[in-house]
């Protein structure tokens, strides 16, 4: 069985793969080139934690088309035509430190609102239009985590519910029930290691106890054009 073999099945049954050092240097070279470890963006902008609409910094786009290693991985599950819909960037640092309920990733980036069944409510976020997507939509997307710093347990890692993925959408009273009965695991990773988890898998995660930089780019895949005239945001 071959490492593609075992990550879609890691996939399938648990929502979440770990695949080492999937991220090339050169690639991880280029990313540190554009989100270095300092409290500011390239743009002087302070980045609070982290950053949104990440596609629009061209060098990003860059790295989302040409980590040949990092989308053979999207590649595998979904298809040799799948894009990158959307792309952000998650730093834990002494000055931003947060925690995160646990969830599922839910919402999408479009380009403009269109009344569409199964979609909505809407939402705006620093000038993009984000709306619920239906279950059969999120269920042909894959989000890829590149860590571009070691993230140990002090480091605030993201933690999963391991199968929560095939429960579809959970209710807070679903989530709670999920919370007492599966034991989270905790996922830890290298620089260079790719995080892959379903959108529909629970995850959350807790403040660093030793803050320090943490940062990881957060691509989300997808496979599908949207219905109706809606647009994704991103493709690239």
């Amino acid at each position: 069985m071959d490492w593609r073999e075992t990550f879609i099945q890691e996939l399938r049954r648990d929502g979440f793969a770990l695949r080492p050092q999937a991220a090339s240097p050169e690639l991880l070279s280029l990313l540190e080139s554009v989100f270095p470890p300092s409290t500011t963006a390239p743009s002087e902008a302070p980045r609070r934690g982290g950053q949104r609409n990440v596609l629009d910094v061209p060098a990003a786009v860059t790295a989302a088309s040409e980590g040949l290693g990092v989308r053979a991985l999207a590649q595998s599950v979904l298809g040799r035509e799948c894009f990158v819909a959307r792309a952000l960037l998650f730093d834990k640092t002494a000055e931003a430190n947060w925690k995160v309920r646990w969830h599922q990733d839910l919402t999408i980036a479009v380009r403009e609102q269109r009344e569409t069944p199964g979609f909505g409510p809407w939402t705006h976020k620093e000038g993009v239009t984000h709306t619920l997507a239906p279950d059969s939509l999120l269920n042909r997307m894959l989000a890829l985590r590149i860590h571009l710093d070691d993230c140990g347990e002090e480091n605030g890692p993201v933690r999963v519910l391991p199968g929560t993925h095939l429960q579809g959408r959970l209710t807070e009273a679903d989530i709670n029930d999920k919370k007492a009965r599966i034991a989270p695991v905790t996922c830890l990773a290298r620089r260079g290691d790719v995080l892959a988890f379903h959108p529909l898998l629970l995850h959350a995660s807790s403040p660093a106890t030793k803050p320090g930089h943490r940062r990881v780019l957060h691509l989300e895949f997808a496979a599908d054009e949207l219905p109706d005239g809606l647009e994704w945001r991103w493709k690239v």
